[in-house]
Protein backbone atom coordinates (compact mmCIF):
# COMPACT_ATOMS: atom_id res chain seq x y z
CA UNK A 1 0.00 0.00 0.00
CA UNK A 2 1.18 3.50 -0.93
CA UNK A 3 1.04 6.59 1.15
CA UNK A 4 -1.95 9.14 0.07
CA UNK A 5 -1.13 11.19 -2.67
CA UNK A 6 -1.23 15.16 -2.19
CA UNK A 7 -2.62 17.68 -4.90
CA UNK A 8 -3.98 20.84 -4.99
CA UNK A 9 -7.18 22.14 -6.81
CA UNK A 10 -7.89 25.79 -7.86
CA UNK A 11 -11.67 27.14 -7.53
CA UNK A 12 -12.00 29.79 -9.87
CA UNK A 13 -14.85 31.93 -10.37
CA UNK A 14 -15.32 33.82 -12.87
CA UNK A 15 -18.25 36.11 -14.10
CA UNK A 16 -20.17 33.73 -11.72
CA UNK A 17 -18.95 30.90 -13.48
CA UNK A 18 -16.46 28.15 -12.51
CA UNK A 19 -13.37 26.90 -14.32
CA UNK A 20 -13.62 22.97 -14.99
CA UNK A 21 -11.04 21.04 -16.84
CA UNK A 22 -12.09 17.25 -18.10
CA UNK A 23 -8.49 15.80 -16.94
CA UNK A 24 -8.46 12.38 -18.63
CA UNK A 25 -6.51 11.80 -21.87
CA UNK A 26 -8.38 10.93 -24.99
CA UNK A 27 -12.09 11.43 -23.67
CA UNK A 28 -12.03 8.39 -22.12
CA UNK A 29 -14.35 9.87 -19.40
CA UNK A 30 -17.18 12.48 -19.37
CA UNK A 31 -16.19 13.56 -15.69
CA UNK A 32 -14.82 17.46 -15.19
CA UNK A 33 -12.89 18.56 -11.84
CA UNK A 34 -11.08 21.91 -10.96
CA UNK A 35 -7.38 22.46 -12.33
CA UNK A 36 -4.88 20.94 -10.50
CA UNK A 37 -2.50 18.25 -9.87
CA UNK A 38 0.26 16.71 -7.97
CA UNK A 39 2.48 18.59 -5.57
CA UNK A 40 6.22 18.50 -5.85
CA UNK A 41 8.28 18.19 -2.80
CA UNK A 42 10.20 21.52 -1.89
CA UNK A 43 7.15 23.80 -3.41
CA UNK A 44 4.67 25.36 -1.18
CA UNK A 45 1.18 24.68 -2.31
CA UNK A 46 0.34 27.41 -3.60
CA UNK A 47 3.12 27.42 -5.90
CA UNK A 48 2.44 23.70 -6.57
CA UNK A 49 -1.08 24.83 -7.49
CA UNK A 50 0.11 28.25 -9.77
CA UNK A 51 1.95 25.60 -11.98
CA UNK A 52 -0.35 23.20 -12.38
CA UNK A 53 -3.10 25.87 -13.59
CA UNK A 54 -0.78 27.08 -15.76
CA UNK A 55 -0.21 23.96 -16.95
CA UNK A 56 -3.67 23.18 -17.76
CA UNK A 57 -5.30 25.82 -18.76
CA UNK A 58 -2.68 28.70 -19.77
CA UNK A 59 -3.94 31.00 -17.20
CA UNK A 60 -2.02 32.79 -13.97
CA UNK A 61 -3.34 32.81 -10.87
CA UNK A 62 -3.04 34.34 -7.46
CA UNK A 63 -3.92 31.82 -4.94
CA UNK A 64 -5.98 32.70 -1.76
CA UNK A 65 -7.34 30.66 1.30
CA UNK A 66 -7.81 27.40 1.07
CA UNK A 67 -11.82 25.90 1.41
CA UNK A 68 -11.62 22.34 0.77
CA UNK A 69 -10.18 19.48 2.27
CA UNK A 70 -11.38 16.51 0.10
CA UNK A 71 -9.89 12.85 0.08
CA UNK A 72 -11.00 10.14 -2.57
CA UNK A 73 -9.67 6.64 -3.18
CA UNK A 74 -10.37 3.72 -5.19
CA UNK A 75 -12.26 1.07 -2.99
CA UNK A 76 -10.60 -1.78 -5.25
CA UNK A 77 -7.13 -0.89 -5.70
CA UNK A 78 -4.53 1.36 -3.69
CA UNK A 79 -5.21 4.71 -5.27
CA UNK A 80 -5.58 7.72 -2.01
CA UNK A 81 -5.47 10.78 -2.98
CA UNK A 82 -6.11 13.87 -0.83
CA UNK A 83 -6.69 17.15 -2.31
CA UNK A 84 -6.82 20.43 -0.90
CA UNK A 85 -8.67 23.13 -2.91
CA UNK A 86 -7.74 27.17 -3.12
CA UNK A 87 -9.66 29.98 -4.26
CA UNK A 88 -7.89 31.58 -6.79
CA UNK A 89 -8.33 34.80 -9.10
CA UNK A 90 -7.00 35.21 -12.40
CA UNK A 91 -4.54 37.77 -12.89
CA UNK A 92 -3.67 37.29 -16.63
CA UNK A 93 -4.74 35.24 -19.56
CA UNK A 94 -7.25 33.98 -21.17
CA UNK A 95 -8.87 30.60 -22.28
CA UNK A 96 -7.50 29.31 -25.86
CA UNK A 97 -8.43 26.10 -27.73
CA UNK A 98 -4.91 26.37 -29.01
CA UNK A 99 -3.36 25.57 -25.44
CA UNK A 100 -1.76 22.27 -24.99
CA UNK A 101 -1.14 20.71 -21.58
CA UNK A 102 2.46 19.41 -21.79
CA UNK A 103 1.53 16.82 -20.05
CA UNK A 104 -1.21 15.74 -22.52
CA UNK A 105 -3.68 15.12 -19.55
CA UNK A 106 -6.03 18.12 -19.92
CA UNK A 107 -8.00 17.60 -23.11
CA UNK A 108 -10.74 20.30 -22.64
CA UNK A 109 -11.01 23.25 -20.37
CA UNK A 110 -14.47 25.62 -19.72
CA UNK A 111 -16.49 27.69 -17.30
CA UNK A 112 -19.62 26.46 -16.24
CA UNK A 113 -22.52 28.52 -14.38
CA UNK A 114 -24.10 26.80 -11.21
CA UNK A 115 -26.72 25.67 -13.14
CA UNK A 116 -24.86 23.95 -16.11
CA UNK A 117 -23.57 22.19 -13.16
CA UNK A 118 -26.75 19.83 -13.20
CA UNK A 119 -26.05 18.75 -16.98
CA UNK A 120 -22.69 17.27 -16.46
CA UNK A 121 -20.52 14.68 -14.24
CA UNK A 122 -17.85 16.57 -11.98
CA UNK A 123 -15.96 15.32 -8.65
CA UNK A 124 -16.51 16.07 -5.78
CA UNK A 125 -20.03 15.74 -4.91
CA UNK A 126 -19.43 19.27 -2.84
CA UNK A 127 -17.86 21.08 -5.58
CA UNK A 128 -21.33 23.41 -6.27
CA UNK A 129 -21.53 24.05 -2.58
CA UNK A 130 -18.23 24.95 -2.02
CA UNK A 131 -17.62 27.17 -4.96
CA UNK A 132 -20.15 29.55 -4.62
CA UNK A 133 -20.27 29.01 -0.83
CA UNK A 134 -18.13 30.20 1.67
CA UNK A 135 -16.03 28.62 4.65
CA UNK A 136 -13.56 25.46 4.21
CA UNK A 137 -15.17 21.89 3.94
CA UNK A 138 -13.74 18.61 5.01
CA UNK A 139 -15.24 15.45 2.44
CA UNK A 140 -14.47 12.54 4.00
CA UNK A 141 -13.51 9.72 1.89
CA UNK A 142 -15.35 9.15 -1.58
CA UNK A 143 -14.70 6.53 -3.79
CA UNK A 144 -13.22 7.07 -7.63
CA UNK A 145 -14.93 7.63 -10.21
CA UNK A 146 -13.80 6.46 -13.88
Amino acid sequence: MTNPRIAVRALILHENRLLLVNAWPGGKSDLWCAPGGGVERGASLPDNLAREVHEETGLRVSVGDPCLVNEFHDPTGSFHQVDVYFRCSITSGTLSSDWKDPEGIVTERRFFSRDDMGAIRFKPDSLPGVAWGEGLLYDPLEPIVR
